[in-house]
This record gives C-alpha cells, sequence and structure tokens, in this order.
C-alpha cells in the first residue's frame, strides 16, 4: 500500500459522505459535498502524478483508480437524477453505460495483450463530468440560474464526448486485432 493507493481508496470512502450530504440537499449540505466531491476529483489526478513520479505504478493502483473514478462520479450522477429535474435518467445512463463499455472493452484487450492507453478525448470527459457534478451540486448552495445552466451544458459536453472518446476506443481496438 502506498500513498497513491491510499489516494484512490480514500476517493472511494467520499462516496457514502456525499451522498448522506445529497439525500436532502440544503444550500450548507450541498456545499460540503461539493468540496468534498472537488476534493476527490483532486484525488484523481494527484494519485496518477505521485505514482509516476515516485515509481509507485502497482497492480492494485492500475485497478483501484479506474475504480473509484467510476463509483465517484456514477454515484454522484445518479444522486443527481434523483434530486434534480434537469438531470435526465437517459443521460446518466449513456454515461454510466459508456464506462462499463470501455472498462470492458480494455480488460479483453489486455487478455489479447493489447493495451488501449486512456484517449485525450476522454480526460475532456472526466473534465465536463467534474464540472456538471459540481456545478449541478454547487447550485443547490448558490441557487443560481447560470450555474445550473453551466452543469447542464458541461453534463451534455461529457456525455457526447463519452461516446465520441468510446468509439475511438472501440475503433484503436478493432485496428489493433486486424
Amino acid at each position: 500500500m502506498n500513498i497513491p493507493n491510499l489516494l484512490s481508496i480514500s476517493r472511494i470512502l467520499t462516496v457514502p459522505l456525499f451522498i448522506i450530504l445529497m439525500l436532502e440537499p440544503t444550500p450548507f449540505r450541498a456545499l460540503v459535498a461539493a468540496i468534498i466531491f472537488s476534493l476527490a476529483s483532486a484525488t484523481d489526478w494527484l494519485d496518477g502524478y505521485l505514482a509516476r513520479r515516485w515509481g509507485q505504478v502497482t497492480k492494485i493502483g492500475k485497478l483501484l483508480d479506474p475504480i473509484a473514478d467510476k463509483i465517484l462520479v456514477t454515484s454522484a450522477l445518479i444522486m443527481l437524477v434523483d434530486i434534480n429535474k434537469d438531470v435526465h435518467s437517459w443521460i446518466a445512463i449513456v454515461i454510466i453505460g459508456r464506462e462499463f463499455a470501455v472498462t470492458g472493452l480494455r480488460a479483453i484487450a489486455s487478455s489479447d495483450g493489447i493495451v488501449i492507453p486512456a484517449e485525450t478525448t476522454g480526460k475532456y470527459k472526466t473534465g465536463a463530468q467534474i464540472t456538471a457534478v459540481i456545478s449541478l451540486v454547487l447550485n443547490y448552495h448558490l441557487e443560481t440560474i447560470w450555474m445550473s445552466e453551466l452543469g447542464i451544458i458541461a453534463l451534455w459536453i461529457a456525455m457526447l464526448l463519452g461516446v465520441y472518446s468510446a468509439v475511438q476506443y472501440f475503433a484503436r481496438y478493432w485496428k489493433k486485432l486486424k
């Protein structure tokens, strides 16, 4: 166990707290939830950076990091669908379904000895997801139209980038098979 892996585990452990805060969001609870989500999201970048910089890339870290990311984002999306009439369930389903599909594809590729590295588009997708969640959660604190609109736009961008990057992943795998 090393610091990068502990950061990934901490990201998973923040999820129940985020959920509890957002079950009945008040302005204060939403602010705390947004801070928690923001800090957890920052550990996504930090754990990878530290693992590479310190030479502490491990098999468990390669497993924990993407799982922690998916648990954090999918939990937040599901909570937002539950509490926000502007977050449509079908958008969350497309985003979450994409995560399952790409994760499954990368696992299959790995079993075939093919490594499919993360796409730049996928990184932008993650940024849009984080922006969407933070904006939509903070909207319960700030109660402004522009924050909600920013969140919805970012969510649409995340969905579109997610679908596009999934096509990239599948095309790359198909090309390597040939």
